[in-house]
């Protein structure tokens, strides 16, 4: 099976590909130079109807197989996606202008492990010991899976956010049907598609490409789909729970993010200069976990700056399929545009240190003016209520802000309505253990920031939603608990009858 035909359509629907029945064509456009990658139909609500209509045929079959022929199934499609590894790589730098060296050695390598992960997890369902906690009863628990799954999720991690969405759901017996961002939805076709050769039964996972107002919120809302997913975020976050408290769906909400990056005066300050360089422009800072707000005690803080600064100079920026490109573009013309609103208005109230503006020649001389570009941008001086320290920018933009105590610096850094990630860095033990216990996040890293694993749940606090992704935490949001309760007396009579009716 050739995963990057897509000529036959952008829906995925019962173990097929089809043509959408919106009557909007869409183009999937390369970020890095205007290209048209592929031609969309977009879904419409009828292909919603009938997506969900397949995951609700397959559902009786796919829950009630045995965990080891889910995990069997896991273990194939695995290998699935590691056989089409440069395939999935290629498509997913095509349609996001993300380096092709973090496609190749992150987002793929991170999907397969993933996969491989649920697999096991599919097996591993975990509950409180059957017992006689009543005395006179016997009672267990049962894990049972939800129904159909509606998910969406975003353009900055197509495959990766596909998985996450995917694996926990599946591997736990429910049925799915994805709908990805309408800018990238190439690679979570080829997912689908992968999952047939692998051969999970079709109607198992399905996949819808359509427009957030229409085909998104029709998934939503839809009456047989039990259960929502969604990453994006934080106001399309508050629309998505709305639509689903209407109909009482569980939800699962992986939402936007502002994450502080504290260095405390007796850190690392090289390690802290190169952390903070990768992590704020990894995936051209178009990740909700990036380092966006650095908090750097003050006797560090110019050298932080300066050095900063320096690394930026010598950041890679060209097209993205040069292995030695570190920076593509951004997703798309649009949301360059957004990113540098944000820059030019912050030139009235902070400094803007270095970057600021698109590039017009790569490293390799590449002419970057067709493409989405944008330089890693230094910001400094900002209030912290600021736009640019509050507002979610998600591109290549770090604001580097002082503070005097370690209180401050903690304090800053919960002072944003979001919770996703963060990190610390220091040498001393217990300031570490005070920053990860205090700092309001989902995730705290102490002298790194960004890296995650398939062991360890992701998600967020306060604005950033709730849930997670990844990890047996994961598996267990796809999944509903039922108490079974056995009487083991053999009385007709019971003692506690007499609370209703007669006496002992």
């Amino acid at each position: 099976m050739d995963l990057t035909d897509f000529s036959t359509g952008a829906q995925y629907i019962a173990g097929r590909l089809t043509e959408g029945t919106g009557t909007e064509p869409f183009q999937v456009v390369n970020p890095a130079d205007g290209s048209v990658v592929q031609h969309v139909t977009l879904a419409s609500t009828g292909d919603v109807d009938t997506a969900v209509a397949a995951a609700k045929a397959a559902l009786p079959a796919w829950s009630s197989a045995t965990p080891g022929a889910r995990s069997e199934a896991l273990l194939r499609l695995a290998a699935v996606l590691a056989g089409h590894a440069e395939d999935f790589a290629r498509v997913e730098t095509a349609q996001t202008g993300k380096p092709i060296k973090l496609s190749t050695e992150f987002d793929v390598p991170g999907t397969v492990d993933n996969t491989s992960f649920f697999a096991g997890a599919a097996r591993n369902l975990e509950g409180k010991a059957a017992g006689e906690y009543s005395g006179d009863h016997t009672s267990y628990v049962r894990r049972e899976a939800i129904g159909v799954v509606g998910s969406i999720s975003p353009w900055n991690y197509p495959l990766q956010m596909a998985a996450w969405k995917i694996l926990p759901a599946i591997a736990a017996g429910n049925t799915i049907v994805l709908k990805p961002a309408e800018l990238t939805p190439l690679t979570s076709l080829m997912f689908a598609r992968a999952c047939t050769e692998a051969g999970i039964p079709d109607g198992v996972v399905n996949v819808v490409t359509g427009a957030g107002r229409g085909a998104g919120e029709h998934l939503v809302s839809h009456p047989d789909v039990a259960m929502v997913s969604f990453t994006g975020s934080t106001p399309v976050g508050r629309r998505v729970a709305e639509l689903a408290t209407a109909s009482v769906k569980r939800t699962h909400l992986e939402l936007g993010g502002k994450a502080p990056f504290v260095v405390f005066d007796d850190a690392d300050l090289d390690a802290a200069v190169h952390g903070a360089v990768a992590a704020s422009l990894i995936n051209g800072g178009q990740d909700c976990t990036a380092a966006t707000r650095a908090y750097v005690q003050r006797p560090l803080y110019d050298a932080f700056v300066a050095g900063v600064a320096e690394l930026y100079g010598q950041v890679r920026i060209g097209h993205p399929l040069n292995p030695a490109t570190d920076l593509g573009p951004l997703v798309s013309y649009t949301h360059r545009d957004r990113v540098a609103g944000f820059v030019e208005r912050a030139r009235s109230y902070a400094t803007v240190v270095t970057g600021g503006q698109a590039l017009g020649l790569g490293h390799d001389g590449t002419d970057l003016n067709p493409g989405a570009y944008y330089l890693p941008t230094l910001i400094t001086g900002a209030p912290q209520d600021s736009e640019v320290v509050q507002g979610e920018i998600f591109g290549p933009v770090l604001v580097v802000l002082p503070f005097d105590s370690d209180e401050e610096g903690l304090r800053l850094a919960n002072d944003t309505p979001y919770g996703l990630a963060a990190s610390a860095w220091t040498r001393d033990i217990h300031r570490s253990l005070r920053a990860t216990r205090e700092i309001q996040a989902g995730c705290v890293w102490v002298n790194d920031h960004i890296p995650i694993i398939s062991e360890m749940p992701h998600g967020g606090y306060k604005a950033s939603g709730y849930g997670k992704d990844m990890s047996q935490y994961s598996l267990d949001e796809y999944t509903q608990l039922k108490h079974v309760m056995f009487d083991t007396t053999a009385v007709a009579r019971k003692d506690w009858h007499r609370t209703v009716f007669g006496d002992r």
